[in-house]
């Protein structure tokens, strides 16, 4: 028995050595690791966001006071790109938000009656060109108390039919194009309920002052066409003395943000501005042509 163990582990040690002579593979080949299956959550992005904003503009045209936001975005790769830079990727975005004003003064109005809320539901679809990126996008608003808001559950539209609507859709064209810290902006949307063409330029230009902390310059400019302008108001020449412009420019906006990184994934932005309005603009706010105003909103990033 002790002679045929002995025989066989030298006929083993013979071959292991004919083996390594020969150069062949080991007799045990080493194991291939096994890939992790991809999911559609893993590589799902997602950001949920509160605010407060002492004025509400929109596009150079005032809403209300005292508001609060709320805000949800999902972002899902499409295609992976092929570049370095991730030039070629397609992504679909989809988002929801609710505004409202908490109080909102009106002068000779008792029990700050003024109401105002909107709804936003909105989806988009964004393709990395390397150097920018192109976004295309669908919008609906929804303005339970009009877009002009309502005092006692009353529309306060002035008999203008844009100001009093309930709701409004849009499709809108956008591009993006990173410089460094600097950040350049375009867009196009036109309002399906309207038929009106609204164009927007952005910039901004990121300063880092530590790892938590940045100081963010801003500035837009916009410009409409047939874009709520109020022309057909009976109380806007009255209340003016001057009928607003159907076309022309709506606003230039500055702003200084300092985004502060609280955690790994939470971010808390304070701001304040400065609203400059334009000539299409300047008749139809019933606040300031110029104003200053600010507020914070808490970013959530997944």
């Amino acid at each position: 028995m002790t002679s045929l163990i002995a025989k066989s582990v030298a006929v083993l040690a013979a071959c292991a050595a004919l083996n390594a002579n020969a150069g062949t593979a080991p007799a045990k080949a080493p194991v291939e690791p096994v890939a992790e299956p991809s999911t559609l959550f893993d590589s799902m992005g997602a950001s949920i966001s509160a605010a407060y904003d002492s004025r509400y503009y929109f596009r150079g045209l005032w809403f209300a006071d005292n508001i609060i936001s709320t805000f949800i975005n999902l972002s899902i790769p499409l295609i992976s790109g092929t570049g370095e830079d991730g030039a070629g990727s397609l992504s679909l975005g989809v988002g929801a938000g609710y505004i409202s004003t908490l109080q909102t003064p009106q002068p000779g109005v008792t029990n700050q009656a003024f109401d105002y809320s909107e709804y936003d539901i909105y989806t988009s679809l964004s393709y990395d060109l390397g150097w920018s990126t192109l976004g295309v996008q669908y919008q609906y608003y929804g303005y339970p108390d009009t877009y002009s808001g309502s005092i006692n559950g009353t529309g306060v539209n002035n008999g203008d039919p844009e100001m009093g609507l309930t709701g409004a859709h849009e499709l809108g064209v956008t591009l993006t194009i990173p410089v460094g810290a600097f950040n350049f902006y375009a867009g196009y949307y036109y309002d399906l309920t309207v038929n009106g063409q609204y164009f927007q330029l952005a910039a901004d230009y990121t300063i880092a002052v530590t790892d938590w902390l940045s100081i963010v310059p801003s500035v837009q400019g916009g410009y409409g066409i047939d874009y709520y302008t109020g022309t057909r108001s009976f109380a806007n020449a009255a209340f003016t003395g001057v009928a607003t412009q159907s076309s022309g420019f709506t606003h230039v906006l500055f702003s200084i943000s300092t985004p502060i990184q609280l955690t790994k994934i939470a971010t808390l932005t304070p701001y304040v501005a400065w609203n400059f309005a334009g000539s299409t603009r300047n008749y139809l706010n019933v606040t300031h042509d110029n104003e200053i105003f600010g507020g914070v909103k808490l970013s959530v990033a997944f």
